[in-house]
């Protein structure tokens, strides 16, 4: 019986995909859950797996073809059996593998790898059967590949473009650009990175963009969070960071202005009764905005932990496309790379973004003393189509008294 291989249903809002290697070739055989080719999407990598077991009868798309969701990919023969494995002759039991070495009953020639980290190998032109893997299932994960790289490559070629597969001439040619240090190296914008300067430049050419301030006085955050930082992880397994304070107190905010949630779709203006908040995340791949689901039902501690894993998953390049898709306003950090001020791009089709910056101390003025306090630059960039100017302050201020007066998240005043 033959299986298909198809590719997986796509959400509307990724057309396609593009495969990035088989790891399998027609003739091999295959387990059920076999991760047998990387599909790249504008938002995340997907392993296609092998649907039962059998021999890979055919490969109907190659590698670099662009496919659509539920397009044939390659069958599978269910009816053939696994090829029986010849013994071999046992290694006397005394050998002792060598630093480096693997035994050879635990040996693999195809070795299974995260997306992340068969790029970081292929990019370094490194055997992946060379490293330990540490995952699940001796899985190889980006880590392992770091980890292999740091004990391997000593001292490392800074800015050294990796060695062309090619013939001899073509690396003579080469050579003079290397030996006056100007180096070039051309390599292929990803999927990920076109689809967000694609997406970026729409919203600059569409959206009417403008940009509002304001400074957030960090102390009573910071003090509750240091009151209580030790007793949260202990009893939710969980930090306690500051953003569960800011998606809190934009969900509050954002009950108050409507509109800020809302989105333009042709002539109509959409209002989302629900509080979808994407949270900018940075991977191996670039700035993906993974979305938590009805933020407003969520304690701080699923917010911390929701956004943890988040950061983790992306990482590893385990997000998945439900968890890349949709959202109805979004927040993004600047400030844990140390930005102290920005103007954050429109996240399409939302209508609004809220960036947060580096809490530094200043001299601030209060009650006619000049004081200091841990401060925080904020910016709400929106879409002036569908929001005025004083909903955009407003809210602002919503969210700057909501964190000032951290009661008024618990009260919802």
């Amino acid at each position: 019986m033959l299986v298909d291989v198809k590719a997986p249903a796509l959400p509307e809002s990724v057309s396609d995909g593009t495969l990035v290697s088989w790891h399998k070739k027609v003739g091999d055989f295959v387990h059920r859950d076999e991760n047998l080719v990387d599909m790249e999407t504008d938002k995340v990598m997907l392993e296609i797996t092998a649907p039962s077991d059998g021999v890979l009868k055919s490969i109907e798309q190659g590698d670099g073809q662009v496919v659509s969701g539920g397009q044939l990919l390659a069958t599978i023969d269910g009816d053939a059996e696994a090829p029986a494995v010849q013994a071999e002759p046992a290694a006397p039991r005394d050998a002792t593998p060598t630093a480096g070495e693997t035994p050879a009953d635990e040996q693999r020639s195809e070795p299974l790898l995260s997306p992340a980290a068969r790029k970081l190998a292929s990019e370094n032109n490194i055997d992946p059967a060379q490293i330990p893997g540490t995952g699940r299932d001796r899985r190889v994960t980006k880590a392992d590949v770091l980890q292999y790289l740091a004990q391997h490559r000593s001292p490392p070629q800074v800015d050294a473009a990796p060695a062309p597969a090619t013939d001899a001439p073509a690396a003579s040619a080469a050579a003079p650009a290397a030996a006056d240090g100007r180096v070039e190296k051309r390599v292929p914008m990803t999927r990920l990175r076109a689809r967000i300067a694609e997406r970026l430049k729409d919203a600059q050419n569409t959206a009417a963009i403008l940009t509002t301030f304001n400074e957030i006085n960090m102390a009573p955050v910071m003090a509750l969070r240091k009151k209580y930082k030790e007793q949260f992880l202990k009893q939710h397994e969980t930090k306690l960071g500051f953003m569960s304070f800011f998606t809190k107190a934009v969900v509050e905010a954002l009950k108050q202005f409507p509109v800020i949630n809302a989105s333009i779709d042709g002539q109509d203006v959409v209002y989302h009764g629900y509080f979808d908040i994407g949270i900018a995340v940075g991977s191996p791949r670039g700035l993906v905005v993974p979305v938590l689901r009805d933020a407003d039902q969520m304690s701080f501690a699923e917010v911390e932990r929701t956004i943890a894993g988040f950061g983790a998953r992306a990482r590893e390049g385990k997000l998945t496309l439900d968890e890349l898709t949709g959202g109805t306003f979004t927040i993004t950090n600047g400030g844990t790379f140390g930005s102290m001020l920005s103007t954050p791009i429109l996240n399409p089709p939302q209508s609004a973004i809220l960036g947060m910056h580096n809490i530094t101390e200043r001299a601030v003025v209060e009650n006619g003393e000049i004081v200091v306090r841990p401060m925080m630059y904020v910016a709400l960039s929106y879409d002036h189509r569908l929001i005025d100017g004083h909903e955009a302050v407003l809210f602002l201020v919503a969210v700057k008294n909501a964190l000032e007066d951290p009661a008024r998240l618990l009260l919802q005043v």
